[in-house]
């Protein structure tokens, strides 16, 4: 199980290692105030999931607005030392809408 975690001294933000259907680790960002795990639907497609594979869509609020993401079924989750089997995640194309960042 993945416990690793840092804090990034100039941007405050937390980073934690993460594991994905037992078989890939990426970086994400923790947003403390997030009420769901939100990935970028290019990263989620280089893992392997086919992007017809949506379950449902859900509206969310940002700092920048509503915005609507497409929510996935994941086989596993890990991170900070929780393992969720079956774990649903929200999906939203960041590149896209013009976001870029060098986490997943």
């Amino acid at each position: 199980m993945i416990y690793k975690f840092k804090r990034e001294p100039e941007s405050g933000l937390i980073l934690v290692n993460v594991e994905i259907d037992k078989k890939y680790e990426l970086k994400m960002i923790l947003d403390t105030g997030a009420t769901n795990t939100t990935i970028d639907s290019n990263a989620l497609y280089l893992l392997g999931h086919d992007l017809k594979d949506c379950i449902g869509i859900v509206e969310i609020e940002t700092a920048n607005g509503i915005i609507e993401t497409e929510v996935f079924e994941l086989e596993s989750f890990a991170s900070l030392g929780i393992k969720k089997e079956k774990f649903e995640i929200q999906v939203y194309d960041f590149i896209a809408h013009g976001i870029f960042s060098d986490y997943n």
